[in-house]
């Protein structure tokens, strides 16, 4: 009988996890919904600051980046790390991680490179291994443009000043609940704008065009980051609804065979009490 009960225990245990699991799937269902539309609505919104400035710099001589698209000897480089606060998301911390770590041993393999963590499992497993100059795991409590555009503008000014010679942003880039793909761009210097010839001298700009692509490429930044940031958030919750389904899924598999290993041990003992009974009037009997 104490089989029995080890078994019941272990039932218990496992129709407990599967409640916390499924509780957490609905939850995550919920908050993507949100973070689905939120970055959905972003996006084309980026996309077009980002085609309105190509458009500015095709027809503009000479450099058009300023301070922001010099670009320098690579010694020092700064790689923001964007992750989650909590884990219980499947791979979506681990790969994150791992893309970071590729880039210091691969990628920038002899060069200085310091972190931003955006998230607490980024600081907590690189703060371990590398420098982290700073953590913003705060900001998804409050995920706000203002809020990022101030780790943008902190980014911009480490750059300008000369501190790094470049910046990149590792992130989960959100495609579907099930898919996220890891992303590494260039934060900084900004990429070499290329377009085809474009008909934007035909317009008549107020400001100048340098005027407004001066404001444009820190706007263009913040709404990177930004983005970025909400893509991620977006991922997290898509892996989690994943994997809590996953998870949920297992805990009913094993529960309906601990139940059914239960019913034949069950059997199997009334069974042997049976025999017990019989085996003791037979005895009487004789």
């Amino acid at each position: 009988m104490a089989n029995l009960k080890e078994i019941r225990n272990r039932i218990s245990s496992v129709s407990s996890t599967m409640q916390i699991t499924s509780a957490m799937k609905m939850v995550s269902a919920a908050k993507l919904k949100k973070a689905q539309d939120a970055i959905t609505a972003m996006r084309p919104y980026a996309d077009k600051l980002t085609e309105l400035l190509q458009n500015l710099s095709a027809s503009l001589e000479g450099d058009s980046g300023s301070v922001y698209a010099d670009n320098r000897v690579v010694n020092k480089v700064l790689i923001v790390s964007v992750t989650s606060n909590r884990g219980l998301c499947g791979a979506f911390n681990t790969n994150i991680l791992k893309q970071s770590v590729n880039l210091v041993e691969n990628i920038y393999a002899g060069k200085e490179v310091d972190f931003v963590a955006v998230g607490k499992k980024a600081n907590d497993y690189l703060g371990k291994r590398y420098k982290v100059i700073a953590n913003h795991s705060g900001v998804f409590d409050d995920l706000t443009f203002d809020n990022v555009a101030a780790i943008a503008e902190d980014l911009m000014e480490l750059f300008t000043v000369g501190a790094y010679d470049r910046i990149d942003i590792v992130y989960n880039k959100f495609k579907n609940a099930a898919t996220q793909i890891v992303m590494t761009e260039q934060f900084l210097p900004i990429v070499p704008l290329e377009v085809e010839e474009t008909a934007s001298a035909d317009y008549t700009f107020e400001p100048s065009k340098v005027e407004i692509i001066e404001q444009l490429i820190p706007k263009s930044l913040k709404t990177q980051l930004y983005k970025g940031i909400r893509d991620s958030f977006a991922s997290e919750h898509g892996a989690r609804m994943t994997a809590m389904h996953k998870a949920t899924d297992n805990a009913t598999e094993l529960r309906d065979q601990l139940k059914l290993t239960y019913n034949k041990a069950r059997q199997a003992a009334i069974t042997n009490e049976i025999l017990e009974i019989v085996g003791g009037a037979e005895a009487l009997n004789n």
